[in-house]
């Protein structure tokens, strides 16, 4: 986890070990989070009518932190599966793809370098996830498209004294730790190590989120 060469709250590149999990290949959608704000009232995501976040398969944007927990709990409820954000840890072991050492899923090519993701690279809004941006677990868009909430909270210097085991982020803190690429970005992909926050009440419209349980 992490990387010695990126920046400074990336290092020290350190080894962890997390117990067996489950993600979801894709990030929650627009018509999957319509289904809670229809079932619960809760409000709805503030860039569902702009147009270009519209289209049900586009993962939902605009969520804060405590959105994407009532989600979970929503959906644990209705679901029977005790569903979650993922730990940061959990979150780069994900976007991974069983790749060590490497800093995208495909290897060290520059995203703007491969012909499958060069449209992307020139979006101005969200995308469908699609096969193309998909590591060697199957899972889609883990280093573009929107940040992803995790639930941790983010300290810049947690890695100095990050548990070995099942490292679940600081007690206390202001901003929540996530993960992922930004489509608002200039550049679109973030490296696997690397890290962002935001405080939890905000709601960006390039943050969305996707669900995670126990194995």
């Amino acid at each position: 986890m992490g990387d010695d060469a990126g920046r400074a709250d990336e290092r020290p590149a350190h080894r962890v070990g997390v117990a067996a999990f489950r993600a979801a290949v894709r990030p929650v959608s627009n018509a999957e989070y319509d289904a809670f704000v229809a079932a619960t009232g809760h409000e709805a995501s503030p860039f569902r009518d702009d147009p270009r976040f519209a289209g049900d398969e586009r993962p939902v944007a605009g969520v804060s932190w405590f959105d994407a927990v009532a989600y979970c709990e929503w959906l644990s409820s209705v679901s029977g599966v005790a569903f979650r954000l993922p730990t940061e840890a959990e979150r780069e072991y994900a976007a991974r793809g069983g790749i060590e050492g490497s800093a995208w899923p495909w290897g060290n090519d520059a995203p703007q370098s491969r012909p499958e993701l060069r449209a992307i690279v020139s979006l101005g809004q969200p995308h469908v996830p699609g096969p193309e941006c998909a590591n060697a677990y199957g899972l889609r868009c883990m280093v573009d498209n929107l940040h992803e909430w995790c639930s941790d909270w983010y300290a810049p210097d947690y890695y100095a004294s990050s548990p070995q085991n099942a490292p679940t982020g600081p007690e206390t803190g202001r901003r929540r730790a996530s993960r992922g690429g930004s489509w608002r970005h200039m550049i679109k992909f973030n490296r696997l190590a690397a890290r962002s926050s935001l405080d939890p009440t905000y709601r960006y419209n390039d943050y969305g989120f996707r669900v995670y349980a126990n194995a």
